[in-house]
């Protein structure tokens, strides 16, 4: 497998590649790399890099699963000590015999290798230990490791390891927990074991392979001890540690066993596609052992759950079943345990096993994700459907309703379907569902019926029918298409009225198609200094035109139905209400309203009610896009109450949903949460494809984050993206997952924004690129976050660079490539990688001279003088206020374009930053003299003001410059004194108490 890595034509070369190397992710690039600098490390004949590189193939070989070749890398090391002691300095020994034990775990996962070979390395390793002079306990723990593998009694050799005291080669604390844990957890002291893991468990002792690994043991006991909500959080962030990761093969298949045995099989069968590289992957026998028994745990549950012909993914090279891959992963996880059995000359290996395999189910149901999808949604390819009604409220019953059943006869369906269309009932979807599948079915008759009409009418039917839920999920050109095919087959058949209905909604439909494909994602926000686009006034225009041709269709088609001349009448008032709320124009509302005049009018006059609670509609938002709250509310009353006395019922969610939004404008929060859960409650009632769930999950998340009630918000945003799933209109759904992960983030639920992320990005529909690539690149960008977030610098810092590298090409969106460039800078320079940060945040600063990103950039550009200057000090202070400088050409410039920051002003807090980079470079002076401007920019804070906060910060640095560094306590004590008066005068306690601890701390030390 070639790479692109460079052949190096020098040590100092092959010593940067070496480095290089280093950096990237176990797997077969590295690998390969490293394979191919051990040839190139040979050709200088020198021994110190080739033992240099050798150490790299080894440790590339250890993580990357492929114990086989461990050894043979790890005896040419030894040769070469044996030979040239001298060519390895202290590192490179504790190197070489820190790596005994590297050897000793590889061929323990290798049973071809005899039992008896491995009691000679565990001798070999500790005549060595001896010969060198250096302790046994290291030796100790490899021989109990060896003990419990193989299942002898481990009491002595757990006794003669634990007891020793640590030497400067025993495993790194960690791991020795993990192992002194499993000691326990295998005697069936859940207690005892989850006691001794708590340092791991709680971060406080870590490694490169901890706590993942520690984590993926100790879930089932915790969730045998009650800690359910802790397990939930281990695995959110011990499977993210471990995934796709051949050399935690045996993690994730543990992680699977968690979720089948929790009631996730569903989050299971995801994780089991996400980790199908591991079933070809995965060299070391054991790891394969261990990870194939989690699958089999799954795949058995989820069989017994009467899914065993659900797809899964599997070996490469076919497509699975659920059934056929256990079949075939029983056959090889046997084999495997036989083989380790058969070497070791016990049973453990298939006991263990057998025992994974016949545990029973913990729980019923553990929610580990904010998008658990269960087996069904996953055989239907549907998500889950949730209750309608509001978290954190009593649940009110749902609204009986009784549904008639589907005519039995051909002749009936089509009678029903066309009668409850008409009416614009929510059943006449499932009668046009029925006939549909009747129709395409082989052999199907159609009935000769004069009351049904001819079969090309029936066709019109279910094409009008498919239109309609096109221009629903937004598709309106398909719309346009289907409709008009509609009206050719209509008067092919003789129904002129319905003819004209479909012409008119493909007129509708034609002018809502956008003119141009918008920006969904990577924009945060309008540009500073940007301007509208044509858009609306192009839609307002083409809607004008369309509601003339409404009006001439109207007109020249006689001998219409009530019915069908209501809809007529629906359609028009529609075109003008849409061109209002396209154009914003006061004079585009009075037309409206005498069209929906128009339209109640003969509503009432044949009493169609559908049509009386449309013009209703209409003109509440009406009064709504003009402003008039109070008399939207009203409007909307009315209806509420006309519905509540003649119907239909079914558009009292709609109403109730209006309503709220009207509450929501007008700042009451409370009385909108009640008309949307009330709107929820009733809209269960009806199909789920009757109202606008989405939009009512939606708008109740708005209610409760205006009510402090972010986590019950979080809860209806997905609920929201669920119903827009199920409506099949992806975008909307994949935008409110994206506010569901921002807020996931801001509330700190780090693991869940990254879990729900990493399943929204593993999507069929995003994988085959049918999700528009700025609403990825958003969600991308969120997790990006949430990594940095969560402490994972390095990968955070790659999410970042990927994605700026492909706003790059974001010719209409600069304004985002400056974002996310300047993001990507800020990462670098915390990484300390100060050259690829100025080259990231000169791209931002190109793509900020087109599209004005005042506050991000400056921002950015402060935040990368004071990482210089505090990760290299004096050294650094060119570079950072090279930043400084370019900040404040910035601020200039923001100033003359007007722009206003949304936070700190950036005058201010440039002279502020100038204080803390001369601070943290020693140069006291400049800092205080940068600090007392800053004071001056803010100026004194007041009672209301917001400034109180930035104040105290600048006061609390000068003081700590002037009193410590330029040793002046008294000055600096006065200062203090003066502001903490000033604070508690104005009520500012938190700022004050501050200022006071370091006041106190100066007359201390005084």
């Amino acid at each position: 497998m070639p790479t692109d890595a460079a052949h190096p034509q020098s040590t100092d070369e092959l010593f940067h590649a070496l480095q290089e190397n280093h950096r990237r992710p176990y797997g077969r690039t590295r690998t390969v790399t490293a394979e191919e600098l051990v040839d190139a490390a040979e050709r200088f004949d020198e021994p110190v890099p080739l033992i240099h590189a050798l150490l790299e193939l080894q440790e590339a070989y250890t993580y990357g699963s492929d114990p086989r070749k461990s050894p043979v890398v790890f005896a040419r090391l030894l040769t070469l000590f044996d030979e040239r002691p001298d060519a390895f300095d202290e590192r490179l020994r504790h190197q070489l015999f820190w790596r005994f034990k590297w050897v000793a775990n590889a061929l323990i996962a290798l049973p071809e290798i005899p039992l008896t070979s491995l009691r000679q390395w565990l001798g070999e390793m500790r005549d060595r230990y001896e010969k060198a002079g250096l302790g046994l306990q290291p030796y100790y723990g490899q021989a109990y490791q060896l003990a419990a593998h193989v299942g002898e009694d481990t009491t002595l050799a757990y006794e003669l390891w634990a007891a020793r005291r640590r030497t400067p080669l025993s495993d790194c604390e960690a791991c020795e927990i993990r192992e002194r844990a499993l000691h326990r957890a295998d005697a069936g002291d859940d207690e005892r074991a989850l006691e001794i893991w708590a340092p791991v468990l709680a971060g406080k002792e870590s490694c490169q392979e901890e706590p993942a690994r520690s984590v993926s043991y100790a879930l089932l006991p915790l969730v045998r001890t009650g800690r359910a909500d802790r397990a939930r959080e281990l695995h959110l962030a011990g499977y993210r540690a471990c995934r796709r990761s051949a050399g935690m093969a045996g993690e994730v298949g543990r992680h699977l066993e968690f979720c089948a045995l929790t009631g996730n099989e569903g989050r299971g069968v995801e994780l089991l596609a996400e980790n199908r590289n591991l079933f070809d992957e995965v060299d070391s026998p054991l790891d394969l052992l261990h990870f194939l028994t989690g699958v089999e745990v799954l795949l058995s549950r989820v069989e017994g759950l009467g899914h065993g012909e659900l797809p899964v993914a599997g070996y490469a090279g076919r497509a699975w079943t659920v059934a056929s891959l256990r079949a075939e992963v029983r056959e090889r996880g046997d084999g495997l345990a036989a083989r380790f059995d058969t070497r070791n000359g016990t049973t453990l290996h298939s006991d263990h096993r057998r025992e994974r395999l016949d545990r029973a189910p913990l729980l019923d149901a553990l929610e580990l994700t904010l998008r658990s999808r269960g087996l069904d949604d996953l055989a239907e390819g549907a998500s889950r459907t949730d209750a309608a009604t509001g978290s954190g409220t009593a649940a009110a019953p749902t609204v009986p309703r009784t549904t008639e059943a589907l005519p039995e006869s051909v002749p009936e369906l089509i009678l029903r379907a066309r009668e409850l269309g008409e009416l614009g009932h929510p059943d006449a979807r499932a009668c046009w569902a029925r006939l549909r599948t009747l129709v395409a079915a082989p052999g199907y008759t159609h009935p000769d019926d004069p009351a049904v009409g001819p079969y090309v009418r029936l066709c019109a039917d279910l094409l009008s029918d498919e239109a309609n839920r096109a221009a629903e999920r937004d598709e309106f050109a398909v719309a346009v298409e289907l409709q008009e095919e509609a009206a050719g087959l209509y008067d092919d058949a003789g129904a002129p009225g319905d003819a004209a209905l479909a012409r008119a909604c493909a007129l509708l439909a034609a002018a809502e198609i956008p003119a141009g494909t918008p920006s969904e994602g990577g924009s945060e926000g309008g540009s500073e200094g940007g301007s509208e686009g044509g858009e609306g006034k192009a839609m307002a225009d083409a809607l004008t035109e369309a509601h003339a041709s409404l009006v001439r269709l109207h007109e020249e088609t006689p001998g219409l139905a009530p019915y069908v001349e209501g809809r007529l009448l629906r359609l028009r008032a529609s075109a003008l209400g849409l061109r209002l709320q396209a154009s914003g124009d006061p004079e585009h509302v009075a037309p409206v309203l005498a069209e929906v005049e128009r339209l109640e009018t003969f509503a009432l006059r044949h009493s169609i009610d559908g049509q009386v609670s449309g013009a209703k509609l209409l003109r509440a938002g009406t009064y709504a896009l003009s402003g008039d709250l109070p008399a939207a509310v009203t409007e909307a009353d009315a209806l509420r109450e006309r519905l509540t006395e003649h119907g239909p019922a079914w558009h009292l969610p709609r109403v109730l949903g209006l309503r709220g939004r009207l509450q929501l404008g007008l700042r009451d929060a409370s009385a909108a949460y009640a008309d949307l859960t009330e709107g929820l409650r009733l809209a269960a009632a009806w199909p789920a494809d009757a109202v606008d769930t989405g939009r009512l999950h939606g708008d109740l998340a708005e209610a409760c984050m205006h009510l402090g009630r972010p986590d019950e918000a979080l809860t209806q945003l997905t609920r929201a993206a669920e119903a827009e799933l199920r409506a099949e209109k992806r975008t909307d759904a994949f935008c409110a997952y994206s506010n569901a992960a921002q807020l996931c983030l801001d509330l700190g639920r780090i693991e869940d924004c990254i879990a729900l992320l990493d399943s929204l990005l593993t999507e069929p529909d995003v994988a085959a690129g049918k999700v528009d690539d700025r609403l990825v690149a958003q969600l991308r960008l969120v997790r990006a976050r949430a990594l940095h977030a969560g402490d994972d610098l390095k990968a955070a810092t790659a999410e970042f660079v990927t994605l700026a590298a492909e706003s790059a090409g974001w010719e209409d969106d600069p304004g985002s490539h400056a974002m996310i460039a300047a993001e990507t800078a800020m990462l670098l320079a915390e990484s300390g990688e100060f050259e690829r940060a100025g080259e990231a945040v000169g791209r931002a600063l190109a793509a900020h001279a087109l599209a004005p990103r005042y506050e991000q950039l400056s921002n950015c550009l402060r935040e990368l003088a004071r990482l210089q200057a505090q990760q290299e000090g004096p050294g650094g202070l060119d570079g950072a206020l090279a930043h400084l400088a370019t900040a404040g050409r910035i601020a200039d410039e923001a100033r003359a374009a007007g722009f206003e920051p949304v936070g700190r002003p950036l005058d201010s807090a440039l002279a502020y930053e100038h204080g803390r980079v001369n601070a943290y470079v020693g140069q006291y002076g400049d800092a205080l003299a940068a600090l007392e401007k800053a004071l001056a920019l803010v100026g004194e804070p007041g009672p209301e003001t917001g400034s109180a906060g930035e104040w105290a910060e600048c006061v609390r640095l000068a003081g700590l410059v002037e009193g410590v560094y330029l040793e002046r306590p008294a000055a600096a004590l006065t200062r203090l004194d003066a502001a903490v008066d000033r604070l508690a005068a104005l009520g500012h306690t938190d700022e004050r108490e501050q200022l006071a601890s370091l006041a106190a701390q100066l007359r201390d030390e005084a």
